[in-house]
This record gives C-alpha cells, sequence and structure tokens, in this order.
C-alpha cells in the first residue's frame, strides 16, 4: 500500500507564445519527484479504455473549428475525463472492491467445498453405477426392446387415398 503518486501523461499543445501545459503540475505539489509506477493492467484487461481526446473527436481538415476552440475542448475533455473518473473511482471502488470480493469468496468457497467435491464424489461412484445401470438395461429393456421389434417388423401397413 503506502502513498499513492499521481501521474499525468496528458498534455495540450498551445500556440507558439504560449507553453506546453500539463494536468500534473496543477494538482501535485512543488518540488515532488514522482518515480515510476507499477503498472495496476499488466494482463490489459481494460486495453479498450485507453481512449484519448483524438480517439474521440476529430475534425477533417475541411471542417475544422478556431484553433482556441479546439485546445479548450482538448483541455476540457482532458480534465472532465480525470476529474470525473477520479470522483467516481473514489466514491465507488471501496464498495464495489467489497462487493465484488464478496461475490468472488462466495463463489470460490462454493466451487471448493461443494462443487468439487460433490463431482468428485459423482465421478467415484458413476463407474460402479455404469455397471449396475447397464445390468439392469441388459435385463429388462433389452429384452422388451428386441421382442417389440421382432414383433412389430411383421406388421405391413399400407395406405391407400379415396
Amino acid at each position: 500500500m503506502g502513498v499513492e503518486k499521481e501521474r499525468s501523461d496528458t498534455s495540450i499543445m498551445m500556440d507558439e507564445d504560449e507553453f506546453n501545459r500539463s494536468i500534473e503540475p496543477m494538482l501535485s505539489k512543488k518540488g515532488k519527484i514522482y518515480v515510476e509506477e507499477p503498472d495496476r493492467d499488466p494482463n490489459d484487461i481494460n486495453a479498450h479504455l485507453k481512449v484519448g481526446f483524438d480517439d474521440v473527436i476529430a475534425e477533417p481538415r475541411s471542417t475544422q473549428s478556431f484553433d482556441r476552440v479546439w485546445i479548450g475542448s482538448h483541455a476540457v475533455f482532458e480534465l472532465a475525463k480525470y476529474v470525473f473518473y477520479r470522483v467516481l473511482s473514489t466514491l465507488l471502488a471501496i464498495p464495489m472492491a467489497f462487493l465484488l470480493g464478496l461475490v468472488f469468496g462466495v463463489i470460490s468457497c462454493i466451487h471448493i467445498w461443494v462443487a468439487m467435491p460433490l463431482i468428485q464424489s459423482f465421478l467415484m461412484v458413476l463407474p460402479s453405477a455404469r455397471v449396475v445401470w447397464r445390468s439392469l438395461m441388459d435385463m429388462f429393456v433389452s429384452p422388451l426392446c428386441n421382442s417389440m421389434g421382432k414383433s412389430l417388423s411383421s406388421v405391413h401397413v399400407e395406405t391407400t387415398y379415396n
């Protein structure tokens, strides 16, 4: 656990006379040096959520808004995405982690202590039950089906149309 370190790679390109600006300096304390954080999604489960402004909004060369509108909309998009994700994850992360931990704990417990012992028991009993079932079928059902088949094989059905 420990102290969380925030890092943002979002930067907004301004005009030549303005400077490059990122969200990080506004939200962090001065003089704080960030070390590389461990990857929180090492299996790339949420690769489809890596969406940037250019993935959502794109203006072709033939129809473009003013540069300042484009820069402002980019800044608002990134800031809103950043802030709302942080607020919603702050409100929902702990309760959802608790619920999902509870669900997966119950599922794991049922699988380990109920389902697998039952399946293993059935797998142990089934070979014996198979022998008994096959004997019962050979003693009662097979002779019945054979005699019905022999007696009904001599029946000939003709249909006539009027």
